[in-house]
């Protein structure tokens, strides 16, 4: 079994990295990069042509699709003379860059810039090359704090709990604990999906999907200097902050450079939206479809199974988006918002309509399956030999039938649990909740490149984690089930 995992495991970082070549390929090739300013109020509000040019191609840069290089990058520590526009010395610069593939021009003012265009293939070494991060002492360059300890330390934190702290690290804190799923917490190793653009400019994707959202939610906190004032900050998640950035309100809180902290809001991130709606759903989902199948199957022909029969119909026929706007209708006479926003994060019936959409858009499927799958159990021989060794029609039903019929569900458990983070598009656009599901079409329809890439690798990669988990599952349940063929290794 262990073999056959890690084969399974294998094969899965091939097709991972596979998708994310794909997303690359069509997102940087296919589609007009010019498009991506049209949301961007920075880029309306430059009047001049050299000032234009060189956002333009800063804004790329940070975007991945090329190298940009001015003429103050290329003569630092080339003497004056390099930076005198038409200069030899300029000259000889940027011919070397020439040489090295680069394309160099001249702004309105004479001074040389050049670019150079990333091919596919550096497009995806850079991304996954940039992917995993890990934090360690020497992160930090920091000119004007040369006395910088670089080192892993064991220290209680400020809520007296136990942590590994860094300092010449990113992250202060390092490894800790707190009351918050689940409980123990590391910034060791993390991910780096670049950074989100013209949407949520300037700000990382991966925060921008698991930050918390909303107004700010300050708090009763005791800084390390022992200030104590209601605060929003993180301090768990407090960064390196540079010498030369530190303010007096910095210095009169912390005793070192690790100022630049999170701040705490009062909604929960897109991510931790979009699950906490999927999980209820799913719930309603499996507590009304399985019995609603099992039922049906046991009644063939009769009334019960009939009408179950008519409420799949119904439910295979109606288009989702219809059957989105006809709830919303009804719940909209019983005075619930039609609208997330409308009553916020906080209120229990701002989720009543997405999630009973959700959960009620999926019955008809499982009913139908499980109903299926308890028929052809039924009909199947051992089921013949049970009876004719006297048991009962209910220890039949719930001994082998049942069993024998949940497998083909049961595979299903572990992607239906695990992709409630991605979100229903459709339901999360209709209402404006900002969860996963509406991240996606909102980000593709603002050109923001990093965080359709980001998106495609997470999903991918759940998708491909949970089939593997529910093969897995299957086994479980019916340990009869093997994954490989005797004498095979995989």
């Amino acid at each position: 079994m262990s073999r056959y995992v890690i084969g399974r495991l294998i094969r899965s970082v091939f097709s991972i990295v596979a998708v994310v070549i794909i997303a690359l390929t069509l997102v940087y090739t296919q589609i007009d990069r010019s498009k991506i300013f049209q949301q961007d109020p920075t880029w309306v509000k430059l009047n001049d042509e050299d000032s234009k040019t060189r956002y333009m191609n800063s804004v790329y840069q940070r975007l991945g699709y090329l190298d940009f290089k001015e003429q103050g990058d290329i003569c630092r520590g080339k003497g004056d003379g390099c930076m005198v526009t038409n200069s030899k010395e300029a000259k000889v610069a940027f011919d070397e860059l020439k040489n090295k593939g680069y394309t160099v021009k001249t702004y309105r003012t004479g001074l040389y810039y050049a670019t150079k265009e990333y091919s596919i293939l550096d497009l995806v070494k850079n991304w996954f090359g940039h992917l995993i991060e890990v934090d360690h002492p020497w992160r930090v360059s920091d000119d004007q704090n040369p006395n910088l300890e670089r080192k892993f330390y064991i220290e209680n934190d400020y809520n007296g709990l136990p942590a590994i702290k860094g300092s010449g690290t990113v992250h202060k804190y390092l490894l800790y604990f707190d009351d918050k799923f689940p409980f123990i917490h590391q910034n060791f190793i993390g991910l780096n999906f670049g950074v989100s653009y013209p949407t949520f400019g300037g700000v990382d994707v991966k925060d921008v999907l698991t930050q918390t959202q909303g107004s700010s939610k300050p708090l009763p906190i005791t800084f390390e200097t022992g200030k104590k004032a209601n605060s929003a900050l993180q301090l768990h998640a407090c960064k390196y902050k540079a010498t030369s950035t530190m303010d007096d309100l910095d210095k009169g809180r912390f005793l070192d450079n690790y100022a630049n902290c999170d701040n705490l809001h009062a909604d929960p991130s897109m991510i931790a939206t979009s699950m906490m709606m999927g999980i209820i759903a799913l719930i309603i989902t499996y507590l009304i479809g399985i019995p609603a199948g099992m039922t049906m199957a046991s009644h063939k022909d009769k009334w019960q199974d009939k009408l179950g029969t008519v409420y799949i119909n119904v439910m295979s026929a109606v288009p989702s988006l219809a059957f989105i706007y006809f709830v919303q209708f009804i719940g909209l006479k019983i005075g619930l918002p039609d609208k997330f926003p409308t009553l916020g994060a906080h209120n229990i019936r701002s989720y009543i309509i997405p999630v009973l959409i959700l959960g009620l858009m999926s019955t008809g499927g499982i009913m139908m399956w499980m109903r299926r799958f308890m028929l052809d159990q039924a009909s199947s021989d051992y089921v013949k030999f049970a009876r004719a060794k006297g048991l009962s029609q209910r220890e039949i039903f719930r001994k082998h039938i049942l069993r024998n019929a949940s497998i083909p569900l049961v595979n299903g458990i572990p992607a239906a649990v695990i992709l409630t983070i991605s979100g229903a598009v459709i339901t999360e656009t209709v209402f404006a909740i900002p969860g996963m599901g509406k991240m996606l079409p909102d980000a593709i329809k603002a050109y923001n490149n990093p965080m359709v890439i980001a998106i495609t690798f997470i999903l991918t990669t759940l998708s491909i984690i949970s089939l593997l988990l529910g093969d897995l599952l299957v086994t479980v349940v019916d340990p009869r089930i093997q994954l490989t063929s005797k004498g095979e290794s995989r």
